[in-house]
Formats: C-alpha cells, structure tokens, sequence
C-alpha cells in the first residue's frame, strides 16, 4: 500500500513543482506498469502538449534520485521506472514481449531470509529480477 502519493511525497522532499513536474508527477501515479521515459512523455503530452521531453528527462531523473522512482534495466537497453514506495514485489521480465510481470512468492521471501541467517545476516532488503520466455505449449 502507498503510504503517499508522488506529488505529496515530491512537495515533503521540497522539491519545487512546476505544472509540468505536476502532471509528470500524475502520470506515474496512474501507471499500472513500468514505463521508460519515452513513454511517460507521450504520456504526459497527452495531458499537457507543451511538455518536452528534456522535460519529462529531467523530473524522472530528480525523482529517482531523490528515490520517489525507482529504475529497473531488465536489459533490453530501455530504464524502466515505478514508484519507489510500493509494497514489495519482484519481477520476471519476458525477453520476447518485454512484458514485465510483478510476482510475490512467500517461499522466495523465506528462502532469502534463511539464506541470510545461514550466512550470518539479518536481510534488509532485496530486489529479484528473474527473465524469461513463455513456454510453448502443445495444445
């Protein structure tokens, strides 16, 4: 569950938002997947036509580092960004489609803490990027 909304978090951090930054800021609040840059231009244009892309550059960049977005490279030469304050999930990432698919396994999740445990550490965190192609299936 998001605790805050990007815009709220963006105006907490001090950062000042222009009416561009605002709907950029809106735009990745409504996204359901994990656009790269380009796509959150059209995105945004769509709401505001005088927005450019340096623009759109320039906040996602800000963003990220002030760890509003986080960026993902799944390797297909695209950064990719979703809001950092999301519950936690991992990703399998279909090299044929480029679909990215978020997944929670509680048996990963335990598999990792007693991996952990058994190496003398408490886990704070992780990221898991697993890629992939459909299997094909005879029907």
């Amino acid at each position: 569950m998001k605790k805050d909304t990007i815009l709220a978090r963006c105006e907490a951090q001090g950062l000042r938002m222009t009416g561009q930054r605002r709907v950029i800021a809106r735009v990745l609040e409504g996204c359901t997947d994990h656009p790269d840059v380009e796509e959150i231009y059209n995105r945004a244009a769509e709401v505001d036509p005088k927005i450019s892309l340096a623009t759109v550059y320039r906040t996602v960049k800000l963003f990220e580092e002030t760890s509003i977005l986080e960026r993902h490279e799944f390797g297909d030469g695209r950064a990719r960004y979703e809001d950092a304050d999301r519950e936690h999930h991992d990703h399998l990432f279909d090299i044929q489609s480029g679909e990215v698919i978020e997944f929670v396994d509680p048996e990963i999740e335990a598999l990792q803490e007693k991996i952990a445990a058994k190496l003398g550490y408490k886990l704070r965190g992780h990221k898991l990027e697993l890629y992939g192609t459909p299997i094909k299936r005879k029907d």
